[in-house]
């Protein structure tokens, strides 16, 4: 029997109080085998055995209480080398308790004797654990910040998934990813990506901060260049997201939306843009900090042609239907099954989502553009974004320099470049 699976004092009254009715009808070599069982199991003596089991196993109560081994001033010692070592915990104080305290003597925190080193040395866990706890009753605890109010908007919006098997185009999973590097200070910039359900269509906006303004405005950029409808939105629990000027907005813009939300702390729930969120956006940009106006144009322009790169021509897989296997004795087991690859815009050719006008726009636009030099400028914008330096300790940046509805010039690495939106 292993060491920590010997059976406490009260084990073991129980199973002998058992056992004990057994013991008393057998017979002589009835009882001895009895006791031949019982001995390893309890790790008495035999006689001891025979004396409990011919006894009341009833437990009394103390009559007369122990005194305590370590006084008061064992107590503050231990106290003190504790507070010392930043409050470990029992095993690993109890290691280094005469050594820590002769240390502390030394500097004159303590005074010390040799029945007191004596009484460190010999002190058990357990007795060093009561020990921490009434001193921990004692010492006063440090003020809890109150925790945040619960946005009062979350109870008005319901928390639930896009079915995987979304048929119609505009039910848009969102998310924001950070661009902050190491340090989440100051201002940085954030990458807000839509992804269609049901064809895989993506949309990304570079955006400086996270103030309705910029939400606002990227949004608008967004809904500028949609070939279809928005019906649903799903985002996150962020009040970058679900908060009284944005709401309104989407009210006033498009009046018919259906909002619904993740639930708090399940990924899962917006699948199809964390994956995106991967290999869209971090596989292109890493975790380097983004803290400018120059770096957010430039990396919308990034996104413009990542934009008609994506959902133009890269084949996307989509899932068919998903077959439960039993297994006998095993954990159980999904099929799935895909559709062909196909782009996103393809995808959104097989539906009634687009009219006859923007359907011949797209499909001269995807006529008219070479892919692979599409490729190239976006990695040829990847390198000037990398070179581009980042903000200046006590220079604030200003988000209106990169919002849609401006027309500014900002300089270049190879000169000056026009941005002209709307």
């Amino acid at each position: 029997m292993a060491a920590d699976d010997k059976m406490t004092l009260s084990e073991r009254f129980k199973y002998l109080s058992r056992l004990q009715n057994r013991y008393l009808a057998a017979s002589r070599s009835e009882r001895s085998a009895l006791l031949n069982e019982v001995e390893p199991m309890t790790e008495l003596h035999r006689k001891s055995l025979i004396r409990l089991l011919h006894s009341n196993l009833t437990r009394k109560h103390r009559t007369r209480q122990r005194g305590r081994s370590y006084g008061p001033d064992v107590e503050a010692v231990v106290g003190v080398i504790a507070e010392s070592l930043d409050h470990p915990c029992a095993e690993r104080l109890q290691a280094c308790l005469p050594a820590m305290a002769a240390h502390l003597a030394q500097h004159g925190e303590l005074t010390l004797s040799p029945g007191l080193l004596a009484q460190l040395a010999r002190i058990s866990v357990s007795t060093l654990r009561r020990m921490l706890r009434r001193s921990g009753r004692d010492q006063p605890r440090l003020p809890r910040r109150p925790p945040a109010p619960a946005n009062p908007l979350l109870r008005h919006i319901p928390a639930r998934t896009i079915p995987w098997h979304e048929p119609q185009p505009g039910h848009f999973e969102v998310d924001l990813v950070h661009h902050c590097g190491p340090s989440p200070s100051g201002l940085y910039l954030h990458t807000l990506q839509l992804v269609d359900v049901a064809t895989g269509w993506s949309e990304r906006v570079a955006i400086l901060g996270r103030s309705f303004l910029v939400m606002q405005d990227a949004f608008q950029r967004i809904l500028t260049r949609l070939p279809f409808p928005i019906r649903e939105l799903h985002p996150d629990n962020g009040a970058e997201f679900l908060n009284h000027y944005l709401l309104r907005y989407w009210k006033q813009t498009i009046p018919q939306l259906d909002l619904s939300r993740s639930r708090p702390f399940a990924k899962n729930d917006n699948r199809f843009v964390e994956e995106k969120n991967g290999s869209w956006v971090r596989a292109y940009l890493g975790d380097q900090r983004l803290d400018t106006a120059r770096q957010t144009n430039l990396l919308n322009q990034i996104y413009d042609r990542m934009w008609l790169h994506h959902n133009f021509f890269v084949p996307v897989l989509r899932l068919q239907d998903k077959t439960v296997l039993p297994a006998d004795g095993q954990a159980t087991r999904v099929r799935r099954h895909y559709g062909p690859a196909l782009s996103p815009l393809d995808r959104l050719l097989r539906t009634d989502a687009l009219s006859s006008q923007e359907l011949a726009r797209l499909q001269a636009l995807r006529v008219a553009t070479n892919p692979r030099q599409l490729r190239r400028e976006v990695h040829d914008l990847l390198d000037r974004l990398v070179r581009l330096p980042g903000a200046k300790p006590n220079k604030p940046e200003s988000a209106y320099h990169t919002l849609f509805h401006h027309s500014h010039t900002q300089k270049g690495d190879g000169g000056s470049v026009t941005l002209s939106f709307g």
